[in-house]
């Protein structure tokens, strides 16, 4: 951790943040030299801009630096980074940073993936009074920067059984239950879909499985594909196709990292995760494309595309959470190419039965600066996944709507009466922003997680 919640001391050097017109109101209250100064460096108090104003000594005396607003979630993202290695406070000048927004953004803008490359140097320290939102703050930003490791770390070193390590302890820091059913077991468990797509991977396929809290709490199940690498099976994908497919588990990484922000939260939720973990591989045993695969639900699947593998494992996974009968059902899934063309990189797929619910999502997620677009379930293009020769075909008859299908596809397998979340994501930054570096990312999480407070709030 780079914040540290107790009272900062004399030897912290002061930051002091501003907007634009917060920091022309305090230039001119500034003693003229250090006016002066300022404007020497051309500050003006804009978003990510920052300037150190030096002592006597030749050590940094404050720093001023811009932000969007006293609330921005990347209010300090571009400081613990930039700034000399040491202690740093809030200061006193300027706007009252949210405590929150200090916290999450500054220990966001220390996130690194070093994995493999040690850092070159230290970030910078914030130390800030502890407070409820910044500890709330401090466990988001947990959850976030273990979901970038997730996506960030490649299929060697994380595979299905990874995965479901990462579920395990997560499972046993928590005090929830954890199991998984994994390679032929599935057979016998009622995952035919699961293992069908994963069968051909030297690594074996399972869903995995956690579950917390009371029983007597409602019900929250959450789903996470869990593709640790896309290889597109026999309809093999390019090179460029498969280059960041170690990212394919990018939903089962959100997946759980919603789940522990709930658990160390304290929701009042009778709360299970799963995720359908398995490697998209080809092999001499590889589900073909024109095979006709059986799911948990009875459904038939005709293989249009090994490479639309994702809503497959889903099928199962959502047919099993929906046994339990939960009040809400969200899935999370890298799920399509066609919902980053119709919406780019940072706007995930939002798909949802009660269009309330859709637009208090996008609404919320916009003040939040983790934004989602709502898309629709248009079953009048059910007929575009109808089979010849079984009850659904996972792929679409052309490439248009590709995103809606997948989603309809889904919707075959979530009960009519079951209220149900569908979110296609891209989990990846491909263009730096502070405290958003290229690689693995969090998307819709903060949004989700608020979501989740308003509805469920603490007893």
């Amino acid at each position: 951790m780079t914040v540290e919640l107790a009272a900062p001391d004399g030897t912290c050097v002061p930051i002091h943040v501003v907007d634009r017109a917060s920091f022309a109101s305090c230039a001119a209250a500034l003693e003229p030299p250090v006016r002066r100064w300022l404007d020497t460096l051309a500050f003006e108090g804009a978003p990510d801009t920052h300037a150190l104003l030096p002592a006597p000594d030749g050590t940094v005396a404050s720093v001023w630096a811009g932000a969007a607003s006293r609330v921005h979630p990347w209010a300090l993202a571009a400081l613990p980074k930039a700034l000399p290695p040491g202690a740093y406070r809030l200061g006193e000048l300027g706007v009252e940073l949210d405590p929150g927004a200090a916290a999450l953004s500054w220990e966001l803008g220390s996130y690194a993936f070093d994995l493999y490359r040690a850092r070159r140097r230290a970030p910078a320290t914030l130390m800030l009074p502890p407070s409820e939102p910044a500890r709330r703050a401090l466990v988001v930003a947990t959850a976030i920067a273990a979901t970038r490791d997730l996506v960030n770390t490649p299929a060697e070193h994380l595979g299905p059984a990874e995965l479901a390590e990462a579920v395990r302890l997560a499972a046993k820091a928590s005090g929830a239950r954890f199991r998984q059913t994994v390679g032929d077991e599935l057979l016998g468990a009622g995952f035919p879909a699961i293992h069908a797509v994963g069968r051909a991977a030297a690594r074996a396929p399972r869903l995995v499985e956690l579950t917390w809290g009371s029983p007597r709490h409602p019900r929250l199940t959450l789903v996470g594909k869990g593709v640790c690498f896309d290889s597109g099976g026999l309809d093999i994908k390019g090179a460029e196709g498969m280059r960041l497919m170690k990212k394919d588990m990018g939903g089962a990484a959100h997946a759980l990292a919603l789940a522990q922000m709930i658990m160390a939260l304290g929701l009042p939720l009778r709360l299970q995760l799963l995720i359908p973990a398995v490697e998209n591989a080809i092999a001499g045993n590889a589900y073909r494309p024109g095979d006709v695969i059986r799911t948990r639900k009875g459904l038939s699947i005709e293989v249009g595309n090994t490479d639309a593998e994702g809503r497959v494992i889903l099928a199962d996974a959502l047919a099993y959470g929906a046994e339990s009968d939960p009040g809400l059902m969200i899935d999370l899934a890298t799920l399509t190419g066609a919902a980053r063309t119709a919406l780019g990189p940072q706007l995930p797929a939002l798909f949802c039965r009660a269009m309330p619910t859709a637009r208090e999502l996008v609404d919320l997620g916009l003040e939040l600066g983790d934004p989602l677009w709502h898309l629709p379930l248009w079953r009048d293009y059910h007929s575009g996944i109808e089979s010849e020769i079984a009850d659904v075909v996972n792929s679409g008859r052309n490439a248009m709507a590709g995103a809606i299908n997948a989603a309809i596809f889904l919707e075959d397998f979530v009960p009519d009466a079951l209220e149900w979340l569908h979110i296609d994501l891209y989990a990846w930054n491909d263009a730096a922003r502070p405290g958003r570096p290229v690689g693995g990312e969090a998307q819709t999480l903060r949004t989700l997680l608020a979501w989740l407070e308003r509805r469920y709030p603490a007893r």
